[in-house]
């Protein structure tokens, strides 16, 4: 079934030696994708030895899941390290530039989950009013967006561009995470991973 989709996602394993050749890889992957993109992200994580590649359509579509196929191909051809490659239509539902939206982002938050049967509705209403605005809002967020991944999930995506590691623990986000809403609905994620990624120039 077609799906609206902003992004494509590639999620591949990558070992640290291959990279370096990550830029010249996803540049190729743009040049050559079938669907017109430029990349907004490329981050790795050392501890999971992955990489996740944010190719942003130059326009919103709907995307059938067979447009898949030839994009995973295509991306084993201009990265043949990549391993255990996953590509997923991403349609973003949540954006907001952060606090500090005019620096440099050098690490990629990534909060991914599936929810509780039911529960999705309440969860977006407190991940789009209340959670994202809030760390968006943060010394050291450059981004907030969520996204809702079709194809591979979990289904929900929310990643944050941060400065530093250490806006985590920073007391404003950690006012944020840990409020009366949070507690009701946190429970109700499932499948949850949270990663920090470094992101690749």
């Amino acid at each position: 079934m077609p799906k609206t989709t902003d992004s494509i996602l590639v999620q591949a394993a990558l070992k640290l030696e291959s990279v370096p050749a990550l830029t010249q890889a996803n540049a190729r992957f743009c040049e050559q994708s079938p669907l017109p993109m430029t990349t907004y992200r490329m981050a790795w994580s050392a501890d999971l030895q992955t990489v996740y590649f944010y190719g942003q359509l130059r326009k919103r579509a709907l995307l059938d899941a067979q447009a898949l196929a030839p994009l995973t191909a295509l991306f084993q051809r201009v990265c043949p390290a990549a391993q255990d490659i996953r590509v997923s239509r991403l349609e973003r539902v949540f954006d907001a530039p952060g606090h500090s939206h005019a620096e440099t982002p050098v690490f990629h938050y990534v909060v991914e989950m599936d929810p509780d049967t039911g529960w999705m509705p309440e969860i977006a209403r407190w991940y789009d009013t209340e959670h994202m605005p809030g760390l968006a809002a943060v010394p050291g967020c450059v981004r907030a967006m969520r996204m809702t991944n079709h194809d591979h999930g979990p289904l929900s995506l929310a990643c944050y561009d941060l400065v530093t590691t250490q806006t985590l623990g920073s007391p404003p986000w950690l006012a944020i995470r840990f409020t009366p809403w949070s507690d009701v609905v946190r429970p109700h994620f499932t499948n949850t991973k949270r990663t920090m990624f470094e992101t690749i120039a």
